[in-house]
């Protein structure tokens, strides 16, 4: 008996290949670190926006990424700590990251984003809000929110470095900045398994620096 060939069309081929590469990615089962000592981000780090990430003086640098984030292609624990450093040079402030997302979204038109993740934003809408936001960051996918006092200066001041530490333990996920309690967030229902794996820096138009990162399994 003969068997005929099928054609499999180019699309379900190239979609099964990029399943296949990401059950390949490590998971982070002990410390992390990138501190970007090199001249660009390299095989670790997936870059969305086709090039808006760049590495110059030992840190990663990024502007006018219109939500395309660079994921990082480690598998985050799900009880896990992450940790780095950022700076905007905008008055615009505007520092943010993605935990727990798909490791390959990105907003193709500058429409509204709907990520995959958690994202965490620090002086966001033109430096007068801090968020938490639930697969988004606007309206009801904000779940913890710090908005800017009237008479206070803004979240992110110009050229200042900030030091940021991330808590996800069971549902309970907690920002500290500098040290100090900044925002939390407790989650009935956690992000984590297939689709919500990767971490991610990300990026509106903000001058954005990002350094020292270090992701480990939390106690």
């Amino acid at each position: 008996m003969q068997h005929k060939s099928v054609a499999v069309p180019l699309s379900v081929v190239a979609a099964l290949a990029a399943l296949g590469c990401k059950a390949r990615v490590p998971a982070i089962t002990s410390d992390f670190a990138d501190d970007f000592e090199r001249v660009e981000p390299g095989p670790d780090w997936l870059d969305t926006s086709g090039g808006a990430y760049r590495i110059t003086g030992g840190k990663l640098n990024v502007t006018r990424a219109y939500n395309h984030p660079l994921w990082l292609r480690r598998k985050l624990p799900r009880d896990v700590v992450i940790e780095f450093d950022a700076m905007s040079k905008s008055p615009a402030g505007d520092i943010k990251v993605e935990l727990f997302g798909d490791g390959e979204s990105f907003d193709p038109d500058k429409g509204r984003y709907d990520p995959t993740s958690y994202v965490i934003v620090l002086g966001g809408w033109n430096n007068s809000n801090s968020v938490i936001g639930r697969l988004g960051e606007h309206d009801e996918s904000v779940k913890a929110a710090r908005p800017r006092d009237p008479g206070q200066p803004p979240p992110v001041e110009l050229g200042r470095s900030y030091h940021f530490t991330i808590t996800r333990q069971g549902g309970i996920l907690d920002w500290k900045l500098d040290g100090a309690p900044f925002l939390g967030l407790t989650d009935p229902s956690p992000l984590s398994g297939p689709g919500h794996e990767f971490f991610a820096f990300n990026d509106w138009e903000a001058d954005v620096h990002f350094d020292n990162l270090r992701i480990r399994p939390a106690n």
